[in-house]
C-alpha cells in the first residue's frame, strides 16, 4: 500500500504554499496571464519564502527538505496559475538541479548559493528546432580551444532563459563528435555573455506569464571549467534530470486538475438553472466525482515515483507512468470544468479557461505523452525496433 500521509512539517509547508497561493499569486494571476508579463514581484517574495531552495542542503543555502517537497510547494501553486508553478518547477529542477547532481564542490559553492535564494533564475538549455523528443539529435556544437568552449547552436523553448533574474544556462552540445556513446556534454554560461542571443519571447497557447525563449550561440566563449559532470555523459546526465523532472511536472499537472475541481464544485454549488443549484443534477455531480478521481490517481502516482526516488531505488517508469496520468487528468479535468462553467468558463478571464489553455503544454514538454508511453513499454519489457 502507498503510504500518502504527510508528516507533520510536510502539511505545514503544504498548508503554508497553499496560503501564499491564494493570497499573493492568485490575485495578480489573471492580470500576468493577459498581458503576459513575468510576476517579478510574485518571485520574489517566492524566494523570500525559500521555495527555490527546498530540495537542497542548507550548506549550499538551501532549506534542507527534499524533492518532494518541492513537489508539494509546485502542486499548491499550480492550483491558481501554472505559469508561477512551471517558474518555480524549471528553476530548481532544470535551473539548480544540474548543479547539485553533477557540479564540482567548487560549482556547488559558486553557484547554488544564488540560485537558492531566488535573487537569480537557471535555465536549461536542451531542446533544438530539429531535436525535440530527440535530444540525442542535438546540433549545438562545443569545441575545445585551450582553456575555453567555442559553442555555436541553437536552442528552442527554454524556460527561465530572458528574465532580467537569469543568471545561467546550462546546455547541451556535442563535444565529441566522433564517439558512438560519449558524444554529448552540458556546459553552464553565465548571463549574459557575448555569443548568446536571447531571441524574443514566444507567443504562446497557454502559461503567458512564464518566461520562454529561443536562444542561440555564436562563437560563445566559455571557460572550460565549467564543464558540467564528465566529458561526453551529458546524456545520461540530462536523462536522469528529465526522470526527476517529470515527477514534478506530474505535481504541477496534479495542481492543475485539483484546481478544475475546485472551481467546479463552487461553481456547481452556486449557480442555479431551473430553481435548483446544477450541482443537483447528476450529470454534472458524476463529471466532478470523475474529475476528483482522476486527480486522486495522478496524485498517488506522482507521490510514488517521489518515494521511490528518495529511497534511492529504480524510479524511470513510475516517473513516466506519473507524468502520463497526471497530464491527462490535467487535460481532461481542464475540459470538464470549462463545460460546467458553460460560457463563464469560456471566458479568459476565469481560471478554469486559463488552466484549459495552459494544460495542453503538460501533454508535450519535458517528455511527450507519446514518449512516455514509449518508455513504459520497453521498461516493462515490450521489445522495440533499436
Amino acid at each position: 500500500m502507498i503510504d500518502t500521509s504527510l508528516t507533520t512539517e510536510q502539511e505545514m509547508l503544504r498548508d503554508t504554499v497553499a496560503d501564499f497561493a491564494r493570497q499573493v499569486v492568485a490575485p495578480v494571476a489573471a492580470h500576468h496571464d493577459a498581458t503576459a508579463t513575468f510576476p517579478y514581484d510574485v518571485v520574489r517574495q517566492m524566494g523570500e519564502m525559500g521555495l527555490f531552495a527546498l530540495p537542497f542542503p542548507e550548506e549550499y543555502g538551501g532549506m534542507g527538505g527534499d524533492y518532494f517537497t518541492l513537489c508539494l510547494a509546485i502542486e499548491e501553486i499550480a492550483r491558481v496559475d501554472q505559469s508561477v508553478a512551471i517558474t518555480l518547477e524549471a528553476a530548481c529542477s532544470l535551473g539548480a538541479m544540474p548543479i547539485y547532481r553533477f557540479g564540482t564542490d567548487a560549482q556547488k559553492d559558486r553557484w547554488l548559493p544564488v540560485l537558492c535564494s531566488g535573487a537569480a533564475l537557471g535555465a536549461f538549455a536542451l531542446t533544438e528546432p530539429d531535436a525535440g523528443s530527440d535530444a540525442g539529435g542535438t546540433r549545438t556544437t562545443a569545441r575545445l580551444e585551450g582553456d575555453t568552449w567555442v559553442v555555436n547552436g541553437s536552442k528552442s523553448f527554454i524556460t527561465n532563459s530572458g528574465t532580467t533574474l537569469t543568471r545561467l544556462v546550462t546546455l547541451t552540445a556535442v563535444t565529441d563528435p566522433h564517439e558512438a556513446r560519449h558524444r554529448i556534454s552540458t556546459i553552464v554560461v553565465e548571463v549574459p555573455t557575448d555569443g548568446l542571443v536571447v531571441h524574443q519571447a514566444y507567443d504562446k497557447v497557454g502559461w503567458h506569464a512564464s518566461d520562454t525563449h529561443p536562444l542561440s550561440f555564436q562563437d560563445l566563449r566559455v571557460p572550460a571549467e565549467n564543464l558540467l559532470g564528465q566529458r561526453g555523459h551529458g546524456y545520461a546526465n540530462f536523462l536522469r534530470i528529465l526522470d526527476e523532472g517529470r515527477i514534478a511536472i506530474a505535481a504541477l499537472a496534479v495542481g492543475a486538475a485539483q484546481g478544475c475541481v475546485d472551481e467546479s464544485v463552487a461553481y456547481a454549488n452556486s449557480r442555479e438553472a431551473f430553481g435548483r443549484s446544477i450541482g443537483s443534477n447528476q450529470a454534472i455531480a458524476f463529471k466532478i466525482a470523475d474529475m476528483e478521481a482522476r486527480t486522486h490517481v495522478a496524485r498517488c502516482a506522482y507521490y510514488d515515483a517521489a518515494a521511490r526516488l528518495l529511497a534511492g531505488r529504480p524510479f524511470k517508469k513510475e516517473a513516466s507512468i506519473a507524468k502520463l496520468v497526471a497530464s491527462n487528468a490535467a487535460m481532461d479535468n481542464a475540459r470538464d470544468a470549462t463545460q460546467i462553467h458553460g460560457g463563464y468558463g469560456f471566458m479568459n478571464e476565469s481560471l478554469v479557461a486559463r488552466h484549459y489553455r495552459d494544460a495542453k503544454i503538460l501533454e508535450i514538454g519535458e517528455g511527450t505523452s507519446e514518449m512516455q508511453k514509449m518508455l513504459i513499454a520497453r521498461l516493462i519489457g515490450v521489445e522495440g525496433d533499436g
